[in-house]
């Protein structure tokens, strides 16, 4: 039995980058993500958006380094903590930084340029479940951190959309509470 695209959308949901294990996408199904986070609105066709790829040695590498800046932020961390976060990108196989990258142009406010990055991370999650991975969307700190973003060679403009952590998982996550749809929709009836 085939599953609807509607069906596929309403059991898409986010799993903990902490539950996230290997195997995690091959270079064919990276591919495919990346192109279905490139498939998104863009007005203007300014591409506003550009992506970071950390897999293998990298993640290690990356969390080295927000070791040593978020010791030099907090002198009081705990080893444990300092080691949580030289961990932190080993906790998926495959982390995609969606950089916002938005440019001054005549015709396209730059609200919608950064709408269109954060449609990226959103294609990118979709994209990874569709291949039948687990993923989370985070900004945690590192995201805005300037030192960090300085490594990351974002410019001033840019700022990390989001962190998207893709991995196998063992257990598919139960469903959470939502906030109530219908407290969220009013109907447009004109005025009296």
């Amino acid at each position: 039995m085939t599953t609807s695209i509607t069906d596929f959308l309403l059991e898409r949901r986010s799993l903990t980058a902490k539950d996230l294990c290997e195997p995690g996408p091959s270079d064919d199904q990276l591919d495919i993500i990346l192109k279905a986070g490139h498939r998104v609105p863009d007005h203007g066709k300014i591409g506003p958006w550009r992506f970071i790829v950390f897999q293998g040695d990298a993640r290690k590498t990356f969390g080295n380094k927000l070791a040593r800046k978020f010791e030099k932020k907090h002198e009081d961390a705990t080893q444990k903590l300092l080691e949580f976060e030289r961990d932190r990108f080993l906790r998926a196989p495959l982390v995609i930084a969606v950089v916002s990258s938005p440019i001054d142009h005549p015709k396209v406010p730059e609200w919608e340029q950064v709408l269109s990055a954060g449609a990226v991370c959103q294609n990118i999650l979709l994209a990874a479940h569709a291949l039948g991975f687990g993923a989370q969307w985070l900004t945690e700190w590192y995201a805005y951190d300037k030192r960090i973003n300085k490594k990351l060679s974002l410019t001033s403009e840019e700022q990390v959309a989001g962190f998207i952590y893709i991995g196998s998982y063992k257990e598919k996550p139960e469903e959470r509470n939502r906030p109530d749809l219908n407290e969220r929709i009013t109907f447009y009836r004109g005025k009296k």
